[in-house]
């Protein structure tokens, strides 16, 4: 039997109510109340119509699994209980089937969880599309852009430890198939200036942490960057660790989602040579210098990190620091210079490094934008979700809260104005009649804001222009002037005798009612922040980089495309991106997610009522839920509806055989619902009010306790027959199976006495023939007996006579013998006589001798070459002999183990001698050097892919590949270079680019020095005159000193028949260019650890300090 499929209603099982339409009563504190017993019990999604109600529960909820997505996979939005995965599938299916063009509006304050939103529906739209290869990268593109821009364009701050410091849009293309194609993705007001100060309690952005955290020490020394954070003017220090985050982990997984979004590793370097700079030039400070004329010109104090700046970006030096000190001012033809003061200073160093962090952020998604787009260009269908900052009302709001507001009151006009035009559309395609709905329109705030003439942007870019003069308070005075009448505007010094009196409004500030409440806004800075003015000197010395992004990133610093006109201000361009944006939501159907924050404490299970209140009504969710309960507050489908209630009448119960649309008429007929409570669409019944709705719900509550009643009565009847009739069929089945088993037992009786008495019987006859058979074996046994014993008999009086035989021959054998020895003794005795004392020395000698060989034999050393061990010397007049043999064998076993090597390793052991020979006793570093082999090909040139430009160029067999570092003759500092040596060339190359730096013969190589210390540090003298001599001798660093001079020295005497000179000296002098400079090696404690390091003390002395 097949699994039946569970489906949940938005009606069952609810916590409180899931749409806040069927609210009741509705005001605040229900809403409220409802929001708060769903948050209570994780239920952190609410409907209201269409629209996603998301309170962040600041905790890990198991309702994002893959077994959710596949749960709200292809349903109807109102078929399970209120979840972001809903209106998610809602759009893409629409998107997918309808052809209808999708927006997803996310909005809500700094912390509500608007960023992760955005992400809950990337993930899921990417869950339930296609599947491909190519489907898959586009995919993880789409998703990995996240974290690059996160890393940017994100920051700590006092509400949310990730804040979204920008507005960001992304329209994601797909196929006619669903399959996405790619994206485009738009950015708006970034908060460039948390580049150069943060509230308190907050952080600059997340970029610059993650490097100094997670960069390798090699990387941040490119970078001319220290891991402490204290060292960098533009980090603030309060905030620098957040708890619960790893930037060095996310560093990481920044550089992972650069490279799968299609970032080149050049073009990765560049960002963060960028972000370095940025870094830097915080740490820029002035100070005062007086002129002649009388005027202050502001001087730096530090060059250093001015000169490491330049080194970074490729900037002369000196024209970022005139940049810095002077402004040119060009009009028509004239150009006229000024000198700037430290304020000025610090503001042209502070509007730079904004403006250089803002242009690569939009560089960053440009270049996203380039790797992300649809490849195809076949007709696209798109989804776009908006993830932007939400109302802002802070105690100290200024030109970016005012510009943020302005964007959420569009917002909101689009969204009532969208709400109800899909409520009318809905209306009509259902053949239901329209009613006018009165709602707040705040298009009067918004022409208060964008009016071409009276707006107040229009006010602040005709101050930013106007000749004179210009401060915050003239701006001031002029909105004063112009919105003085205006409903939603407040000032103490307009004309309007209202707010004279008002203590709460400062007299440098202006006050308006936005539609989630009054706003009063700090007027200082308005003006320069809508300028954002970066003087034309610093464009153009920008532009003179010569690294390729950062000159990418002022194409206005191009002498030859001077343009004297005045770049837009920042208010205009949001206008203009704002009005963009507007017009391509409006082309498309919109849907909407509202994030609320429950708490400030970013803290689990704590609704804050207060808060969320606020939230709610700058939001405008009761005008919504008001605009949708305008009509008819509940609709739905026939067939689920006629479904749900279907049990309510007997004429529908159980099965309805009609068209779903009579039976929901039948069934509310029957039901006797006042027919001005409901109305029948085309496909869908219309109820007007909630009361009835859950009249209808408390009905079938009770008609399922009915039908459960029912149902057990009838399953317990049904349980108690189907137990009878089994006993019953038990008890038959038992007795049948008793009667077989008693016939069983009765057979097997009967069989077992017939087999007994049969193996009686067998046993009887077997004993009687095995009695018959004994007898015949007893017979024969005693025949043969009798014929061994005479045998016996016979061979034993043999065996006498030839015993008697031959003890007769053995004694004339042994008289014979005796006789023998007789005479021998005889003759003997006579030679014993002459030469007794000689044979008597000659033969314990030869016994000494004996022995002594015999227990060499048994006490041979080992054949290991380096086993001294010898047997001890058992007598003294053999010491000679001892010595001699402890030669030969030690000259044998040598040769044994010789005749093992093979021509490689004999070379090696050659390498090892002459290493011996030039460097025992004389360079510290040569015990360390003894146990490590010689293998020359460190780099393995032919096999790196990399260094096949290097390869190509030397045509030679390469004795040695080593990277070594070659030091510089200015300042002492390292460079990494590739060491070659060939037959008949020493090479220095580029490490990065394989090209050939340096090639010198080898008979124009004079000499090799070094210290007689623990380091690598050598130096090749070159032989004056020659072609290669031109830049001087090259001081070099190796980890395989040892290894280098030996082969260096075998060469040489190889190929020009001389003995190469090493010399070991802890000072020598080296040719540089012109100079002899003496290199000096001193003991001393280091910072780096054991790494030996190289200063310029002067122009004659180069100091080495050894630990």
């Amino acid at each position: 039997m097949a699994k039946m499929e569970v489906k949940t209603s938005l009606l069952d099982n609810m916590i409180g109510v899931g749409d806040m339409v069927l609210l009741e009563p509705l005001d605040e504190d229900s809403f409220i109340n409802n929001l708060k017993k769903r948050f209570d019990h994780s239920e952190v999604y609410t409907y209201i119509g269409s629209v996603v109600i998301s309170i962040n529960p600041y905790r890990s909820l198991p309702i994002y699994t893959p077994e959710k997505v596949e749960e709200y996979r292809n349903r109807n939005f109102y078929e399970l209980s209120p979840h972001i995965f809903a209106l998610s599938d809602e759009a893409y299916r629409s998107l997918r089937d309808q052809d209808k063009d999708q927006c997803i509006l996310i909005t809500g304050e700094s912390g509500a969880g608007k960023t992760e939103a955005s992400k809950l529906v990337m993930s899921y739209v990417a869950a339930v599309c296609g599947k491909g290869a190519e489907v898959n990268q586009v995919k993880e593109q789409l998703l990995q852009s996240n974290p690059v821009l996160e890393a940017f364009g994100n920051a700590k701050t006092v509400r949310n430890d990730n804040s979204s410091r920008f507005g960001k849009y992304m329209d994601i293309e797909f196929d006619f198939k669903g399959d996405p194609l790619g994206g485009v993705i738009s950015n708006y007001l970034l908060e460039k200036s948390r580049v150069v100060k943060q509230p308190r309690g907050e952080r600059n952005f997340h970029i610059f942490y993650q490097i100094l955290s997670g960069a390798s020490e090699d990387f941040l020394c490119k970078l001319k960057l220290e891991r402490d954070f204290s060292r960098y003017n533009y980090l603030g220090l309060d905030s620098a660790k957040v708890n619960g985050v790893d930037d060095a982990a996310n560093f990481r997984t920044v550089r992972n989602a650069m490279q799968i979004v299609g970032f080149m590793d050049h073009e990765t370097q560049s960002v963060f040579e960028v972000v370095a700079a940025v870094l830097k030039l915080g740490n820029i400070e002035f100070k005062p210098e007086s002129r002649v004329n009388g005027l202050d010109e502001s001087k730096i104090k530090d060059k250093n990190e001015l000169k490491e700046i330049c080194e970074l970006t490729g900037i002369d030096q000196s024209v970022l620091e005139r940049a810095f000190s002077f402004r040119t001012v060009e009009a028509k033809q004239e150009k006229v210079s000024t000198t700037l003061n430290v304020a000025q200073a610090y503001y042209a160093r502070d509007a730079l490094a904004k403006n250089l962090y803002s242009r690569l952020f939009s560089w960053l998604v440009t270049r996203i934008n380039e790797s992300i787009k649809a490849q195809t260009k076949v007709r696209k269908k798109v989804m776009g979700v908006l993830d932007i900052y939400g109302f802002e009302i802070f105690e100290d709001n200024s030109f970016e809260q005012f510009i943020i507001n302005y964007c959420n009151e569009k917002l909101q006009q689009i969204f009532i104005e969208l709400t109800l035009k899909e409520e009318q559309e809905e209306y009509i395609r259902e053949g239901i009649e329209w009613t006018h709905i009165e709602y707040f329109n705040n298009a009067i705030i918004c022409d208060l804001i964008e009016n071409n003439q009276t707006g107040i942007l229009a006010m602040l870019d005709e101050e930013c222009l106007r000749p004179g003069t210009v401060t915050d308070d003239t701006f001031l005075e002029k909105l004063n002037q112009v919105c003085a009448t205006h409903q939603h505007f407040e000032s103490r010094m307009s004309k309007c005798s209202r707010f004279l009196n008002d203590t709460s409004l400062p007299h440098s500030c202006f006050r308006i009612q936005h539609y989630a409440g009054k706003v009063m806004y700090q007027v200082e800075g308005f003006v320069d922040k809508n300028n954002d003015l970066l003087y034309r000197d610093l464009s153009q010395a920008m532009w003179k980089a010569s690294h390729s992004l950062i000159k990418a990133l002022f194409p206005e610093g191009n002498p030859a495309k001077i343009n004297l006109k005045r770049p837009p201000t920042a208010g205009s361009q949001f206008k203009a991106s704002v009005a963009t944006l507007m017009k391509n939501l409006q082309t498309k159907n919109p849907n909407y997610i509202r994030c609320i924050k429950p708490n400030d404490k970013k803290a689990a299970h704590i609704f804050n009522d207060a808060l969320v209140c606020h939230q709610i009504r700058y939001l405008g969710l009761l005008e919504n839920v008001r605009v949708r309960r305008a009509g008819y507050a509940f609709r739905q489908a026939y067939e689920p509806c006629l479904e749900r209630y279907k049990m309510l009448c007997k004429q529908t119960w159980p099965h309805w055989r009609g068209l779903a649309r009579a039976g929901v008429e039948v069934l509310f007929n029957e039901l006797e619902i006042p027919e001005e409570e409901f109305s029948f669409g085309r496909s869908k019944i219309f109820i007007r009010n909630p009361r009835t709705l859950f009249k209808l719900e408390d009905l079938r509550k009770q008609r399922l306790e009915d039908l459960a009643t029912l149902i057990e009565k009838i399953y317990r009847g049904w349980k108690c027959r189907t137990r009878f009739l089994l006993m019953k069929k038990s008890q038959i089945v038992i007795a049948s199976w008793y009667r077989r088993y008693a016939q069983q037992k009765k057979y097997q009786k009967i069989k077992s006495s017939a087999i007994i008495v049969q193996s009686y019987i067998r046993g009887w006859k077997a004993r009687k023939l095995l009695r018959e058979l004994k007898h015949q074996k007893r017979c024969n046994e005693a025949a043969t007996i009798i014929a061994a014993y005479w045998h016996g008999t016979q061979a034993r009086r043999e065996l006498r006579r030839l015993k008697e035989e031959a003890r007769n021959k053995h004694a004339i054998a042994v008289i014979w013998a005796y006789w023998l020895g007789y005479k021998v003794r005889r003759e003997y005795r006579k030679f014993f006589r002459a030469n007794a004392g000689r044979k008597i020395y000659e033969f314990t000698l030869q016994r000494l001798m004996q022995k002594y060989f015999l227990e060499m034999k048994n006490k041979m050393p080992s054949l290991s070459p380096i086993d001294k061990n010898w047997p001890a010397r058992p007598y003294l007049f053999l010491d000679s002999t001892h010595k001699e043999l402890k030669r030969i064998f030690h000259l044998w076993r040598c040769k044994k183990y010789r005749d093992q090597f093979t021509d490689q390793q004999k070379l090696i052991y050659e390498e090892k001698l002459e290493a011996s020979e030039l460097f025992k006793d004389k360079k510290a570093l040569y015990p360390a050097s003894v146990g490590q082999p010689f293998q020359g090909a460190y780099l393995e040139i032919s096999k790196n892919p990399k260094y096949k430009k290097l390869k190509d160029a030397v045509d030679e067999k390469i004795i040695i590949a080593e990277v070594v570092n070659k030091i510089n003759r200015a300042n002492g500092k390292a460079t990494s270079r590739i060491f070659l040596l060939t037959k008949n060339n020493v090479l220095l190359a580029d490490q990065k680019s394989g090209n050939i730096k340096s090639e010198v013969p080898l008979g124009d190589v004079t000499k090799v020095s070094m210290s007689s210390q623990n380091d690598g540090f050598f130096a090749v003298h070159l032989k004056e005159g020659s072609g290669a001599a031109g830049k001087g001798d090259f001081l070099l660093s190796s980890d395989h000193l040892i290894e280098m001079a030996t082969k260096l020295y075998r060469t040489t005497l190889s190929q020009t028949k001389q003995k190469l000179n090493i010399e070991i000296s802890d000072e020598f002098l080296v040719q540089f260019r012109q100079d002899k400079v003496c290199v000096k090696f001193i003991q001393g404690s280091q910072k780096n650890g054991n790494i030996p390091t190289c200063k310029r003390k002067n122009n004659r002395l180069l100091e080495v300090a050894v630990p």
